[in-house]
């Protein structure tokens, strides 16, 4: 089999009902359920194995979600997003692999029967600002706001929301460091 064959057959175009833009690719293999739920810009690279998940029903409880992914973002290997809700990632956001990004939670109440068979309930929306970076195996918790330009490190927990120009690590994340432009500096 030529390279070219085996390379098309590894990548694919958006899904049908998926609303994207141009030159979007996404990679196989992949788990990308209720597609028409989802919006891609242009130039976006998802890679391998991303499960991306709209979730319209769940212990017959019905949901609306909405899943906005920017242009020219670059999506690594092995991503996990649920939405009962609203996630958006801004333009020129870039996720390394393993990352993670849930807008809801389980129920938990120990009286309520098995933990699969209760409601999700809606923790907050999420929104990663533009041309933020989110490290090798982090998670974005429900009802961040990351604002634009923020850095996340490996293996963070982000659990509460941060501004434009900061860089957040640790788990739970904590602000390590804010981007001066004056200075044109990490301080």
């Amino acid at each position: 089999m030529s390279l070219r064959i085996r390379i098309k057959k590894m990548l694919t175009r958006p899904l049908p009902g998926m609303i994207a833009g141009r030159e979007v690719i996404i990679e196989r293999p992949h788990r990308i359920s209720r597609p028409e739920f989802i919006r891609i810009g242009d130039r976006t690279h998802i890679h391998r194995n991303a499960m991306i998940a709209p979730i319209c029903e769940y212990a017959g409880v019905r949901f609306v979600p909405r899943i906005e992914i920017g242009s020219d973002c670059y999506i690594g290997p092995n991503l996990y997003l649920a939405c009962i809700h609203r996630i958006t990632i801004g333009d020129g956001s870039v996720l390394s692999e393993d990352v993670y990004i849930n807008d809801s939670n389980h129920g938990l109440d120990p009286d309520a029967g098995l933990i699969m068979n209760q409601p999700l309930s809606h923790g907050g929306d999420v929104s990663i600002g533009k041309s933020c970076f989110l490290g090798l195996r982090s998670a974005i918790m429900p009802g961040v706001t990351l604002g634009d330009h923020c850095i996340v490190g490996i293996g963070s927990v982000v659990t509460t929301s941060f501004p434009a120009y900061s860089m957040v690590g640790g788990a739970p994340a904590r602000l390590r460091k804010r981007y001066d432009p004056d200075r044109k500096d990490w301080v």
